[in-house]
């Protein structure tokens, strides 16, 4: 999609609140904040080639520290958001530079036993995050004197805060350090012995999806005022997984779609299917085998094939 695309797309999106009541602008919200949050894991599988089962933790942590900032010292969110994006980033620094240490499964294994720590911290340490009750009680921030508490400039702020995370990615990717990142991920090996820090390259790209992470948390928090355990758990970063993976690892549309249809899936069909997670499983298997690349890039050759034809 060019440009005048891109612009396009975004006004269409921004208009929508005016022409839709308020169960479908919080939807929508609700979309942008998992499209910044696969986006964010995309940078692992897509481009480095690493596969996380842990990257809810980045998401809870930043939520959970922006509500324990606020419930517990009663900071303000000027301060708190910044302090929470650091504290997030700085614990995927760390969580990093264990789980590199490993590759392959390896890794995978090591991510999952992270975000179980963590998971279990939210649980288990109650005095703190409140337990199995979660901490509620939170307000949204009032940025320029503006009520976020509106469901329509709350859905703005969103989509303000997506498209310029949707913007540094692009360009990111697209750099001369997103050349590099995929050559660790295609040719480790070669990229070695041409004297790039492999390790180092691939620890840059975990901290910032680390980072991306907590801002999706950040906006979580906000969106719902109230954050539980459960947003730690493998679960949830199976499903951020299933949607790089179904819309299309390593693109920088698959992310955004296959989130989109993660969010409907789970609004919809747990409304009418008890068992909804058995729809939301056998809708990726569908996927996998009949676009094993993902939707975006599925849709792409489907479409360059009709043209093809045509001619």
């Amino acid at each position: 999609m060019n440009r005048i695309g891109h612009v396009a797309l975004l006004v269409v999106l921004a208009l929508l609140p005016l022409f839709s009541g308020e169960y479908y602008v919080n939807l929508g919200s609700q979309m942008l904040i998992a499209v910044i949050f696969a986006s964010s894991l995309n940078l692992l599988v897509g481009y480095a080639g690493l596969t996380s089962l842990g990257h809810a933790v980045y998401l809870g942590l930043s939520a959970y520290i922006a509500a324990c900032l606020a419930l517990r010292f009663g900071m303000g969110h000027a301060l708190a958001a910044p302090i929470t994006l650091l504290a997030t980033t700085l614990v995927g620094g760390v969580f990093g530079w264990i789980a590199l240490r490993a590759s392959g499964l390896s890794f995978l294994m090591l991510t999952l036993a992270l975000s179980q720590v963590v998971w279990g911290l939210g649980y288990r340490w109650t005095s703190v995050t409140n337990g199995d009750n979660g901490l509620s009680g939170l307000t949204r921030p009032s940025p320029f004197g503006i009520d976020m508490e509106n469901s329509n400039a709350y859905y703005w702020f969103v989509l303000l805060i997506t498209a310029v995370v949707l913007w540094i990615v692009a360009r990111l990717v697209r750099s001369p350090f997103g050349a590099s990142l995929r050559g660790t991920r295609d040719q480790e090996r070669r990229m070695s012995s041409l004297g790039y820090n492999v390790w180092g390259i691939r620890w840059c790209a975990f901290v910032t999806a680390s980072f991306l992470g907590a801002v999706a948390g950040l906006l979580y928090v906000y969106f719902h005022k109230y954050v539980h355990p459960s947003v730690l758990s493998v679960t949830a970063s199976a499903e951020v997984l299933l949607s790089v993976i179904a819309g299309g690892a390593g693109t920088l549309a698959g992310p955004a779609v296959g989130a989109v249809l993660v969010v409907l899936l789970k609004n919809y069909a747990s409304g009418y299917i008890e068992r909804w997670n058995m729809l939301l499983g056998g809708v990726f298997v569908f996927i996998v085998l009949v676009m094993p690349n993902g939707i975006a890039p599925g849709v792409q050759s489907l479409w360059r094939r009709l043209a093809e034809k045509k001619q």
